[in-house]
């Protein structure tokens, strides 16, 4: 199934596919009873990659179907999703205003660093992080004259979802090419599009991999639990898909046992997993995300949580600039 050939989600190239596949031979050999892959989507190549770019390849694509001239969205300050849209929208002729959580630093560092150079307007918005005063932007860009499109937070609509959709068919194929099966499927999960749209993809193209997505932000989204958003994008999605059963509630997976110290904050178990992964492999993790999943997936792997033999893959989702920001607790490694 091709997604950009369907009018009713237009696409715009933006990264390059598919990602690398491949399998993690140092780093398997520590727990000998697994196999350990990597899907390497922190190298899509939209201003240092990272899985955004799916997303953006679509909500950019409907932005200029729609007739748009400027892109709102908005994340925390070190959010993957902001710099990889400013940069979408560098390379499109787009305006790209980002509303950022916080209050202005007295230096830019990592992803605001970058999303800075990418030429970003950047709003700093105090408590509100996610999206809360996009509409307000809207509005006055609309007075002054622009045509502006919302990207929600994350890129977490059924829009931005559909990148994951074409992403399980990319992974399929990968599989095909390998003669191999994948058991458990280990990934970082925040704003819900990407494990929403994996969900429907593996529904769509046959696939039985366990999905293992580690939480990473305990807060709710808009006072909305992420199950439930999740939950309305598998609906929506299965209807739009013509799948099987679309109002019937399906389980959603979400490991919630590594999220208690918050978004954002750093513990011994991120500094772990970037040791363990850049230190056996030469790949490096992000603290927020991908080394809070990874760890996730060291803690099953060694505490026989999972069946013997089994191969496992872990979904790199990139943000390898936010490493840069942590450089202070980092230096604990």
């Amino acid at each position: 199934m091709s997604q950009s050939n369907n009018q009713q989600w237009p696409k715009t190239a933006l990264g390059f596919f598919p990602t690398p596949f491949h399998e993690l031979p140092n780093f398997s050999a520590l727990y000998p009873e697994n196999r350990v892959f990597i899907k390497r989507d922190d190298l899509t190549g939209l201003a240092t990659g990272g899985n955004k770019t799916r997303k953006l390849e679509y909500l950019i694509g409907d932005a200029m179907a729609r007739g748009a001239n400027s892109i709102i969205t908005a994340g925390a300050q070190q959010s993957n999703h902001c710099r990889q849209t400013a940069a979408a929208c560098a390379m499109k002729g787009l305006k790209c205003h980002l509303l950022l959580g916080g209050q202005k630093p007295e230096t830019y560092t990592g992803n605001l660093l970058l999303s800075h150079l990418l030429g970003a307007h950047i709003h700093f918005t105090g408590d509100n992080r996610k999206g809360e005063d996009i509409r307000p932007l809207m509005e006055k860009l609309r007075q002054a004259g622009d045509k502006p499109y919302e990207v929600p937070y994350g890129g977490s609509n059924l829009t931005g979802a559909m990148g994951f959709v074409e992403a399980a068919g990319e992974l399929q194929q990968q599989l095909k090419d390998h003669d191999l099966n994948i058991d458990y499927i280990f990934f970082a999960s925040s704003s819900g599009a990407m494990q929403a749209g994996l969900m429907l993809g593996m529904e769509l193209y046959g696939m039985e991999a366990v999905l293992m997505p580690v939480n990473i932000d305990k807060e709710e989204l808009a006072d909305n639990k992420l199950e439930n958003h999740m939950q309305a994008l598998c609906k929506e999605g299965k209807e739009k898909l013509a799948l099987k059963d679309p109002d019937k509630p399906v389980a959603m997976p979400l490991i919630h046992d590594f999220d208690k110290s918050g978004y954002g904050v750093v513990t011994q178990n991120e500094t772990d997993a970037i040791r363990q992964l850049a230190r056996h492999e030469g790949i490096i993790l992000d603290p927020v995300y991908t080394a809070r999943a990874f760890y996730g997936m060291m803690h099953y792997l060694g505490s026989g949580l999972l069946k013997k033999q089994a191969n496992v893959l872990f979904w790199h989702t990139g943000g390898i600039p936010a490493t840069m920001h942590y450089a202070e607790e980092l230096t604990r490694l």
